[in-house]
């Protein structure tokens, strides 16, 4: 009868052909670094990146990039609230000093000019749409008011046909300019992967 094998002898026979790579963990380890350089960039776009990609080895310094790229990249989409203008501008000047192309700073800053001509007929949008349906809002309040016997206000953000109308436009809406979201990711990620 043969010696059954406890699970760690099973594991250490399965892994002893697996040997540690010390490039591999460095680079991981830089990419991660770079990772939390940009969400600190992000939260504070005044103290810069500059400097520790200038502290960077050569042998790491294009983990670092990667990882500052992957968390700014994902910052290139549309606003939903006024206030992902900043952020998403932010993400704009981080990307540039990791693709450090001059085409990439033109093409960002006519996207950032897209994006507040989309906050602006986003708000048209909202205040048309609104007007639109005031009339048939009124009338369901109306309803509501002379079944119940007394005056019922609705909140349109909770009428289920108000918010089907709403969310086809603002998609609409969103559909014409998402194009230009997915270009500049698209034409960042083509010049960084060029560097």
């Amino acid at each position: 009868m043969g010696r059954i094998k406890s699970a760690l002898e099973l594991a250490l026979e399965r892994t002893e052909s697996v040997k540690s790579d010390k490039g591999s963990i460095d680079q991981f380890e830089a990419k991660q670094r770079g990772k939390k350089l940009a969400n600190a960039f992000l939260a504070n776009p005044k103290d810069g990146m500059e400097g520790e990609l200038k502290k960077a080895s050569k042998e790491e310094l294009g983990a670092l990039k990667q990882g500052i790229f992957d968390v700014l990249i994902a910052q290139v989409a549309l606003p939903v609230t006024q206030d992902d203008e900043k952020r998403i501008e932010a993400a704009g000047k981080g990307l540039l000093a990791v693709i450090a192309d001059p085409h990439f700073g033109a093409l960002y800053k006519q996207f950032l000019q897209a994006i507040t001509q989309y906050l602006g007929e986003m708000a048209q949008y909202d205040e048309a749409i609104r007007r639109q349906y005031a009339p048939k809002l009124r009338q369901k309040e109306e309803e509501l008011a002379r079944r119940y016997g007394r005056a019922v206000k609705i909140d349109p953000l909770q009428d289920p046909e108000f918010l089907a109308f709403y969310n086809q436009n603002m998609n609409a809406l969103r559909g014409n300019y998402q194009a230009v979201a997915d270009q500049v990711r698209e034409q960042a990620t083509g010049l960084f992967e060029g560097r």
